[in-house]
């Protein structure tokens, strides 16, 4: 009996004191937690909590004393990665670089598939700019989790500025890893990197779906690197195993007889659904193409239509000559629709408007001549209707498009760029 309500009793102050040991670890108070700690001397978990605590406390930090603590936690469990790594952080904030190198490695021998481990291991690397080694880790950490992909590809790139080392001693060689790195270069307007990038990307086996080359294309119209964008769109096209021969009769307008649907990015055209405008394919008129496009109109509110467009590459200091059929029934107000063709990326480049159709017109050539300046390597084409200031605004009817082009005049064919 006795030795019972011994052992219960010993039972009772062990469970009080764990319980008191966690109360005061969960405390906000620094000294109420080395109580608790000290409670549970062997406790690993303990010290580190009371580590973490004294090293990131944003009034009074003291990473010397954390390092104390952390040291403890690695005596008591050797396995922890985790607490490691936590030494580690400690000893580089305290100058100790390598006792801070060396708890990486031991972080790295207790679990070598971490991704966290990597990564933190490859970033000290960098600090301390021992860059082959660095990147050899954070390459690591990529590979196992490729979540880690958006900030390697931005820290590789600010630690060495070379898309080569990159792609060589970063990335791994796979669709996403690469495509990352295009969305990385075109946010920050690094095309020539960019292209890099993307020649490895087509040397790959897997194909890559064609909406993921758009963010890339963007840039080079946004730099004005028009051959640069006309190869790349081939080539994805090609890669995505659609169709990628050049128009019919040198025309620059890609898909401008409408045999296929929109890409909806890249050189094709670009569409984004409007609210009381429905779209639709029906029968070009003869000789005018594979389909028009239909537009219909509800009546429902004074539209700002700047699309179907396209962005179109073109050489500086020429004229081109462009061509539609268009169709009209019951298109209602004084605005109704007409083509513009604008420099993309410069506001005194170019710019050609075509006759405004309203009302109701049977299958009826529009055409016009543009001259791009000596700075114009995109045109913008745009099927346009601006609002109208008439009480009775709202816009309804039908739109038929067929047979879109833009060519070189004559007189500027064959002719060198200016």
């Amino acid at each position: 009996m006795l030795v019972s309500l011994a052992a219960a009793a010993l039972i009772c102050f062990q469970a009080v004191r764990i319980w008191l040991a966690d109360y005061r670890l969960h405390s906000d108070r620094l000294d109420v937690m080395e109580r608790g700690a000290a409670l549970e001397p062997g406790n690993a978990a303990a010290w580190d909590r009371v580590g973490l605590r004294r090293q990131w406390d944003l009034a009074n930090p003291d990473p010397v004393g954390a390092l104390a603590d952390y040291q403890r936690a690695v005596e008591r469990n050797p396995l922890s990665a985790h607490y490691w790594m936590d030494l580690a952080s400690a000893s580089e904030a305290t100058g100790n670089l390598p006792l801070a190198r060396d708890s990486f490695e031991h972080a790295r021998k207790v679990y070598p598939a971490s991704a966290e481990v990597a990564w933190n291991y490859g970033n000290f690397l960098l600090r301390q700019e021992q860059y082959p080694e660095g990147f050899a880790q954070i390459q690591r950490a990529v590979s196992t989790d490729p979540a880690l992909l958006p900030l390697a590809i931005s820290r590789t790139w600010r630690s060495s500025h070379d898309v080569n080392v990159l792609l060589d001693q970063v990335l791994p060689a796979n669709v996403e890893a690469y495509f990352q790195a295009l969305d990385f270069f075109a946010a920050n307007q690094q095309a020539s990197e960019g292209l890099a990038v993307w020649q490895r990307l087509l040397g790959l086996e897997k194909s890559p779906a064609l909406r993921r080359s758009f963010a890339f294309l963007d840039d080079l119209i946004h730099e004005d690197r028009a051959e640069d964008a006309r190869r790349v769109w081939r080539e994805a096209l090609a890669a995505a195993g659609l169709p990628h021969e050049e128009p019919m009769g040198n025309s620059l307008i890609w898909n401008g007889d409408f045999g296929r649907d929109f890409a909806n990015g890249g050189l094709d055209w670009r569409w984004v659904a409007l609210p009381g405008v429905a779209i639709d394919f029906d029968a070009a008129p003869p000789a005018h193409g594979a389909r028009s496009l239909r537009l219909e109109f509800g009546g429902g509110s004074n539209l700002d239509l700047a699309e179907p467009s396209q962005f179109v590459p073109v050489e500086p200091g020429r004229t081109y000559h462009f061509h539609a059929t268009m169709r009209t029934e019951e298109i209602t107000t004084e605005s109704g629709l007409r083509f513009m063709l604008t420099d993309a990326n410069h506001a005194a480049g170019a710019r050609l408007d075509t006759e405004n159709f309203t009302g109701s017109h049977n299958w009826t050539d529009v055409e016009g001549d543009v001259t791009t300046s000596a700075e114009t390597h995109f045109l913008l084409l745009r099927l346009f209707r601006s609002p109208s200031r008439l009480f009775e605004n709202k816009l309804s009817g039908t739109v038929w498009v067929a047979d879109v082009s833009l060519v070189p005049t004559s007189a500027d064919a064959g002719k060198p760029p200016q």
